[in-house]
């Protein structure tokens, strides 16, 4: 996974990004994560925090690739004793199997060239029962542009691609469209 680019950044580490976090929290069913949750691609720790705000007694931990973000977010959580910023490629993370109850993703598989070993990664440290749950944009053309403007490198995925690979990695998964088909929220358990 690479590093954010600056117009990612800047998005990452905008207004927009931090007045959406409490809506795209608010969705993620917040009661059913767990203690130790796991946010991948956290960037500057906006949904991370929120995340933790949401649920006091858990333990979150907010990862990401680029050190730019991993430090924005350490920033972010230090009000939170339980919280923590880490850095870690979401296709080879640095923890146990069956170490996290949830592992939250928002809009950052796309990003991941090789989205499927996040996916295997991501079976490997749920505990059983445990809940992978987020959001991510479809393979459109309006994506496709955006990302190909941005000149960052991108894989995006189709609701059913992301199904498959949850399902190869033994996880059920509900995968909803949102957005006139422009972005999927999906759900998957192990």
């Amino acid at each position: 996974m690479p590093v954010m680019s600056k117009i990612e950044r800047a998005f990452c580490c905008g207004a927009l990004w931090r007045r959406s976090t409490d809506s795209i929290v608010g969705t993620l069913q917040v009661d059913r994560l767990g203690r130790d949750v796991l946010e991948i691609g956290s960037g500057s720790g906006a949904v991370a925090a929120a995340l933790q705000q949401a649920l006091p007694g858990a333990a979150v931990t907010a990862s990401d690739l680029d050190p730019v973000m991993v430090a924005a977010a350490g920033r972010r959580l230090q009000r939170f004793p339980e919280a923590r910023a880490v850095p870690a490629d979401a296709t080879a993370l640095p923890f146990g199997d069956d170490a996290f109850d949830s592992v939250v993703s928002c809009l950052m598989l796309h990003h991941i060239i090789e989205w499927e070993a996040a996916v295997g990664e991501i079976a490997r440290v749920l505990r059983p029962g445990g809940m992978f749950v987020g959001y991510d944009l479809v393979r459109t053309p309006a994506a496709t542009w955006l990302h190909r403007l941005d000149r960052s490198p991108f894989r995006l995925l189709t609701p059913r691609e992301l199904g498959d690979a949850c399902r190869a990695e033994g996880l059920s998964v509900e995968v909803e469209p949102r957005y006139r088909g422009q972005a999927m929220r999906f759900t998957a358990t192990r």
